[in-house]
């Protein structure tokens, strides 16, 4: 099998120091929670829906403990405390608190820890339920062999997003990922409901969620394959999305630690708190993670900057072994976006594509298509797109998002993506086992290039620093009372314990 001789001892140096880095944020930020932590929480007990100003109920709550000081020692003992004294459940003490008759207290007793457990218990089910109706449907159906063909529906009405979906997964996709509405990592809240409006994406909402999934399970069954669901729990409402998606039963999310950070000026400690939270239900709900890096190289030479991204996904994977997620839930991405002018190109990003797969043999690998460079020219796109296929199937990466020929003119129409299926089912099935028949020359130029970037990883991770008070979001961090209490941690990561 084709296999790159790389320097372990620095591998190793590497990922002592992302682990470092990872134990000390996880560290500082155990300390506090968010208001988004609190509504996810809030969530899981049961709370849903909106005021009669479409304000979602968990905002309601949590601004009404903020406002009261009380949000510091968690919005799950104060909903509990309540329940026990009306008698009510979660949603009608949300209700009530919504619309004025109701004032929570802290109330911090074993009788409201006891009420909270058990709402956590009764959640926990339901998402361990959710896991195994996965794992049945796949065994009843079956699925594709990777690298899976991962594709994007964005028209922003969730109804001809299902239309789509549906073509999508006959034509061949085995992952649906649904965009999200532009800008709404930002936005404070969780829309609710059903959505036929949004620009350059559809509005992740739990009922877009529920749609999505049984019209992929109804598909599926057709096909006869499971068809998996994708969306996006990154931005200021990480840790409530992934609730949503728990419940519901999606199988992937974008949930990358550092995006919201670097690209959208997200204060880091705000989404550092959050990803611990969003992680640790997405571990416990079995649905695969993916993360950002591809980013990276959108946004600077793909290169120079290439061991940025061995950086980010050495963080993101200790993040995520805090979080409770293993290996085979780890998506880590990666990008083929060198510019095609370059004399050898194709060699750096086989380089590049196999240094990933071996630094992270276990690891669910996200593969992203050229972008960057595409031109419009749509014949020249579609050999771009092919050799991508090609680095994809000889390095053995596990998800494959579609390249699409007409990326640099408009919204891939079914056609678009029905090509872009052919093109990388042909190119996986007539290289279906090059992988095993090639070996990379010692001391060549493919080896040499892996190497430096695995220098420039272990150099870069000695030296990160940043600042843990700037960007948006920080007034949504508060710092732990001592009688803070969340009862789902204890649950989701089996007792709090850490891994790596």
């Amino acid at each position: 099998m084709a296999h790159l001789q790389l320097d372990q001892a620095r591998i190793d140096r590497a990922r002592d120091s992302a682990r470092r880095i990872a134990g000390r944020v996880f560290d500082d930020m155990d300390r506090s929670t968010t208001t988004t932590v609190e509504r996810a929480t809030l969530r899981l007990m049961g709370v849903d829906g909106v005021d009669e100003n479409q304000v979602p109920l968990p905002n309601r709550v949590v601004d009404h403990l903020l406002e009261r000081g009380l949000l510091n020692r968690g919005a799950a003992l104060a909903v509990a405390a309540a329940m026990n004294e009306q008698g009510w459940t979660a949603q009608q003490v949300a209700e009530a608190v919504a619309a004025g008759r109701l004032v929570l207290d802290g109330g911090d007793d074993t009788a409201a820890r006891n009420t909270a457990d058990a709402l956590a218990a009764q959640s926990c089910e339901h998402i361990a339920t959710q896991r195994a109706q996965r794992a049945a449907l796949i065994g009843n159906s079956g699925e594709a062999p990777q690298p899976w063909l991962y594709l994007i529906v964005a028209t922003g009405n969730i109804y001809e997003d299902i239309k789509q979906a549906r073509a999508a997964a006959e034509q061949g996709a085995d992952i649906v990922a649904v965009i999200r509405s532009t800008g709404q990592s930002l936005l404070d809240y969780v829309p609710y409901g059903a959505t036929t409006e949004g620009f350059g994406g559809t509005y992740a909402t739990q009922e877009n969620f529920r749609l999505m999934r049984a019209a992929l399970d109804e598909v599926g069954a057709k096909v006869g394959r499971y068809i998996r669901l994708t969306n996006y729990c990154s931005g200021l409402c990480m840790p409530e999305i992934a609730a949503m998606g728990a419940i519901e039963r999606l199988d992937m999310m974008l949930n990358d630690s550092m995006y919201g950070i670097i690209f959208r000026d997200i204060n880091m400690q705000r989404t550092f708190i959050d990803q611990f939270f969003s992680r640790m239900i997405n571990g416990y709900a079995g649905i695969i993670i993916n993360t950002g890096e591809d980013n990276y190289l959108t946004t600077a030479d793909a290169v120079d900057a290439a061991h940025t991204v061995l950086a980010s996904q050495m963080i993101n994977e200790q993040f995520a072994y805090l979080s409770g997620l293993v290996p085979e839930q780890m998506g880590l991405g990666h990008a083929f976006e060198i510019n095609p002018e370059l004399e050898n190109g194709f060699l750096w990003e086989l380089a590049h594509a196999q240094l990933v797969r071996q630094v992270f043999p276990e690891a669910s690998l996200k593969y992203m298509p050229p972008t960057k460079h595409m031109t419009g020219n749509i014949f020249k796109g579609h050999v771009q797109d092919a050799l991508f296929n090609m680095v994809s199937t000889v390095t053995k990466q596990n998800i494959h998002l579609l390249g699409m020929m007409t990326e640099a003119i408009h919204t891939p129409f079914i056609q678009d993506r029905f090509l872009a299926i052919q093109n990388a089912r042909y190119v996986f099935g007539t290289m279906r086992d090059l992988h095993s028949e090639i070996e990379f020359k010692s001391g060549g130029l493919i080896e040499q290039r892996a190497q430096a970037v695995l220098a420039e990883t272990e150099s870069m991770l000695a030296e990160i620093k940043r600042t843990a008070t700037g960007g948006k979001g920080l007034d949504g961090v508060i710092a732990k009372a001592p009688g803070y209490y969340n009862p789902f941690p204890k649950r989701m990561l089996q007792g709090g314990a850490r891994h790596g």
